[in-house]
């Protein structure tokens, strides 16, 4: 019966160790005392398996304090043995990983954000504009949004949402209003296309393309002058519908490891055309092609089908 409540109190004891997270010398001062007190007159005197496993995981600890032997012992074989069973990280995650700063999400994910950093950041202040614009459109849009018919009954979004958004410039926040776009902030984006996923998980992705994996932001840095007076005032009415073609069977979003080829030649009527050699699981956007008078536009301006190995595909 004394045993049984030792046993109780050491496990309440490192639970509340547990609690307060104390150093590994903390641990192995607290084990060595157990293991003294299991051994004391109180008890039966003698140490036992018990007090022999107790001893151990004292001294244990009390090795593990010491920092370069816990590298060179534990943690160092332990990291070169996980290293080695997981996937390389690939040039553009590479890039991902090592881009931007770190704010307070660092602070949250320690586990003792302070708070007062928090509340010292300085509010998402938006203009006039796009304050009525998520005030006005974005809330129409909203209301205008039935979840569950649009995902368990029709499985698609409705035309009137696509009209809507196209008509109101959804598609084309992040193209400037010199090319027909309403040239909005990644704060207004973000809390516009915040609003409409809080409305729809669904909706939110026909807004949420074209504003971020869509050419518009490509073609507006990187394109000619002749390419954005003729790609985007038709990205940001909605007449092109920018799809996505990266879901190939070796990989997600990375378009780094696409294995897909492609090889530019000159048509019959001495167009350039291209050949393309893929198989893609799915692209985003494509259904709506023929819809409304719309055309998916994928990356590469290329006709996109769905599992199509070896297709050639003519640029338009």
């Amino acid at each position: 019966m004394v045993g049984l409540m030792f046993c109780v109190a050491l496990l309440g004891a490192i639970l509340v160790l547990g609690l307060y997270k104390p150093a590994l010398w903390a641990w192995s001062a607290a084990l060595a005392i157990a293991a003294l007190l299991w051994q004391s007159d109180a008890f039966n005197g003698s140490a036992g398996l018990f007090g022999a496993l107790l001893w151990f995981a004292a001294a244990s600890f009390a090795a593990l304090a010491i920092p370069s032997l816990r590298r060179a012992r534990v943690t160092g074989p332990l990291f070169e043995r996980v290293r080695g069973t997981l996937p390389k990280v690939s040039e553009t995650e590479t890039q991902a990983l090592e881009a931007g700063t770190v704010g307070f999400d660092a602070e949250l994910f320690s586990g003792e954000p302070h708070w007062n950093k928090l509340r010292a950041m300085p509010s998402v202040m938006l203009t006039p504009e796009e304050q009525a614009f998520l005030d006005g459109p974005t809330e129409e849009l909203c209301g205008l949004i039935d979840n569950w018919k649009a995902h368990h009954q029709q499985r698609d979004i409705p035309d009137e949402i696509w009209d809507f958004a196209k008509r109101h410039g959804f598609l084309g926040m992040l193209i400037s209003k010199a090319h027909g776009g309403l040239g909005f902030s990644a704060q207004a984006q973000s809390l516009i296309i915040g609003k409409i996923a809080s409305r729809s998980p669904d909706a939110v992705i026909i807004v949420m393309v074209p504003n971020s994996l869509g050419p518009g932001e490509l073609i507006e840095k990187y394109g000619t002058d002749a390419q954005k007076e003729h790609y985007l005032p038709r990205l940001a009415r909605g007449d092109d519908i920018p799809c996505f073609a990266l879901t190939g069977p070796t990989s997600g979003s990375d378009a780094a490891t696409m294995r897909d080829i492609g090889t530019v030649f000159r048509g019959e009527d001495g167009k350039p055309a291209i050949s393309l050699s893929w198989d893609k699981r799915y692209i985003t956007s494509r259904p709506r092609r023929h819809c409304s008078g719309s055309r998916s536009v994928c990356l590469i301006r290329t006709t996109c089908w769905a599992r199509a190995p070896s297709r050639a595909s003519r640029l338009r």
